[in-house]
C-alpha cells in the first residue's frame, strides 16, 4: 500500500448524494478480482454515451480534471453494495483522496485499505470547498494527514478533519493488513516457536 502523507494536486467536484457503488463501477464490469484496471470503468454511465464516446459534459472528460487526485462530493458516499471494486476504480484512475459528510461503512472500509484518505467534513465546509474549486477549475488543494488540514496552495487552511489514530498511522506509514502483520513477524516467530515447545513438552516424541 501507498504511504499517504502530504498530497497536492487539483480537485474536482461530484455535487450529489448517496454516490453508490454501482454508479462508481457499474456491475458488468466486475469481470476480474485484480486491483488494476478499473479506472477506466469509474463512473462509466455517467463519462461515456451509449455509443461509448466520451461524454464532454462529465467533468473527468474536461482537461482541468482528467488529472485530478482530489475528489469532493455529497453525503453517503459510498453506499450500496459491498464491491471492493468501487474503492479499486477511484485509485485506479488515480484518486488519493475522497471529501465527503458522510460515507458508506463497507466502502470506508474497502477505501482503507487500499489506502484511498476518506476525510468527513461539515456541509457548510465541505460547500465552501466545493464553490472554491468550481470557481477555479483546475485549482489545487493540499490534504495533510499529520496535521490533518487541508488548505489552499498559498498556505490558507480551508478545512480541518480528523481521522482513528490507528488507521492515520497505517496510512501514514503504508501499512494494509499483511504489511501490519510482517512488521509483527518477530513477535509472531517467537510465539511460534514458544507454542511449539510446549507442545513437544505435552507430547514427548513429537518434533
Amino acid at each position: 500500500m501507498q504511504p499517504f502523507d502530504v498530497l497536492t494536486a487539483v480537485a474536482a467536484v461530484l455535487d450529489r448524494p448517496n454516490v453508490d457503488t454501482d454508479l462508481l463501477v457499474p456491475k458488468q464490469f466486475l469481470t476480474s478480482i485484480e486491483r488494476s484496471g478499473f479506472g477506466r470503468h469509474l463512473f462509466h454511465d455517467l463519462r461515456y454515451l451509449e455509443d461509448g464516446r466520451e461524454n464532454p459534459d462529465f467533468f473527468l472528460n474536461q482537461a482541468p480534471f482528467r488529472r485530478a487526485r482530489i475528489l469532493l462530493s455529497g453525503e453517503n458516499f459510498g453506499c450500496g453494495s459491498s464491491r471492493e471494486h468501487a474503492a479499486w476504480a477511484l485509485e485506479d484512475f488515480g484518486f488519493r483522496v475522497v471529501a465527503a459528510p458522510s460515507f458508506g461503512d463497507i466502502f470506508r472500509n474497502n477505501a482503507f485499505n487500499i489506502g484511498l484518505l476518506l476525510v468527513e467534513l461539515p456541509p457548510e465546509r465541505l460547500r465552501r470547498l466545493m464553490d472554491l474549486t468550481l470557481a477555479e477549475p483546475g485549482r489545487e488543494l493540499t490534504v495533510d494527514l499529520r496535521s490533518q488540514t487541508i488548505s489552499r496552495p498559498n498556505g490558507l487552511t480551508e478545512a480541518e478533519f480528523s481521522i482513528d489514530p490507528d488507521r492515520r498511522e497505517r496510512l501514514l506509514n503504508g501499512l494494509d493488513a499483511i504489511g501490519l502483520t510482517l512488521k509483527r513477524e518477530a513477535a509472531v516467530e517467537a510465539y511460534e516457536q514458544a507454542h511449539g515447545q510446549s507442545w513437544r513438552a505435552v507430547l514427548p516424541g513429537r518434533s
